[in-house]
């Protein structure tokens, strides 16, 4: 049985930078620093400073040169298939690559949805074709759809993505997206979830998988950890807590405070769940904070999780 590789990526919620150009200082540290990849939360709607996640991915593409990069996790319900599709196909050959693409359905109570006038009740359906549209165009295939909300006739795109096939992760821990994952998926990104909740999801997706004759490799299992270096109380905690807390029921407990060691240890407790790939957001403000964050978590956690 292949060796399961542990390997973390640093995320970037909502934009804690001083400067735009701040943004590729980050890339850089990371790169350098030997972290795995890079991921940016997708929020289209909202006050906080936050990137749009396809323009972000393109921009890494152009500003790094080994890292990997993805969307955790890019609302498909709320982009059209045939743009989407071009967009990480584009991404990804520019990168040479490194493209990882996750997408989910989104959370109902997302203001999105009413900014936007769509109707929520429909966005599993909507994700549902959109994915499988997207999985035939990267593969090359000249598409003909006819469903309940897209139609194409004969839509086909170049350059195809250098990975063949394009990863395909899932996000979200519903019944749907679980038999999603299983069904298409090619690996599977938790989000604020405790580990024994992860363990769960991963457990359920492993038994469905049995039933569609699938297989997803043991290493493409994920969570998202945000992390500081510091108190519970510190306000850019704080901050963040309110805000998952309004997103969902128990989230703000997911948060790692305290010291390096206790980043491991919470990491080593998703891994116990089958868990070896992990999202770190380090909640910190101003760049400075941001850098240092990050270069403890490099040189005090990687190293200890990753061996």
């Amino acid at each position: 049985m292949p060796t399961v590789k542990i390997r973390c990526g640093f995320g970037v919620a909502a934009f804690g930078f001083d400067r735009a150009r701040d943004y590729f200082a980050f890339a850089e540290q990371c790169e350098a620093g030997g972290v795995d990849s890079l991921w940016q939360t997708d929020r289209l709607v909202g006050t906080d400073a936050q990137l749009e996640p396809m323009a972000a991915m393109a921009s890494l593409a152009g500003a790094t040169e080994r890292i990997k990069f993805g969307m955790n996790a890019v609302v498909v319900a709320y982009r059209d298939p045939l743009v989407l599709a071009k967009e990480c196909a584009t991404i990804d050959f520019l990168s040479g690559g490194r493209l990882l693409p996750v997408f989910g359905v989104g959370f109902e109570g997302d203001p999105t949805w009413k900014a936007t006038g769509r109707d929520p009740a429909t966005r599993g359906k909507r994700s549902d074709e959109t994915l499988e549209i997207m999985a035939r165009l990267w593969s090359g295939e000249s598409v003909d759809y006819a469903g309940a909300h897209f139609t194409y006739q004969g839509a086909c795109i170049s350059p195809l993505p250098v990975q063949k096939p394009l990863p395909l992760w899932i996000g979200g821990h519903s019944p749907a997206a679980i038999r999603r994952t299983a069904r298409i998926g090619t690996g599977w990104l938790g989000g604020l979830m405790a580990p024994g909740e992860i363990a769960g999801v991963v457990a359920a997706i492993r038994a469905e998988c049995l039933k569609t004759g699938r297989t997803i490799d043991a290493d493409h299992y994920g969570a998202t950890i945000p992390f500081r270096f510091g108190g519970a109380d510190d306000p850019m905690v704080q901050r963040f807590a309110g805000r998952a807390a309004a997103r969902t029921s128990g989230a703000e407990s997911q948060i790692v405070t305290g010291k390096p060691v206790d980043l491991v240890a919470r990491i080593l407790q998703y891994v116990t769940g089958g868990v070896s790939k992990f999202v770190l957001l380090p909640l910190a403000q101003g760049t400075l904070d941001l850098a240092e964050q990050t270069a403890r978590a490099i040189a005090e956690v990687l190293p200890a999780v990753e061996s």
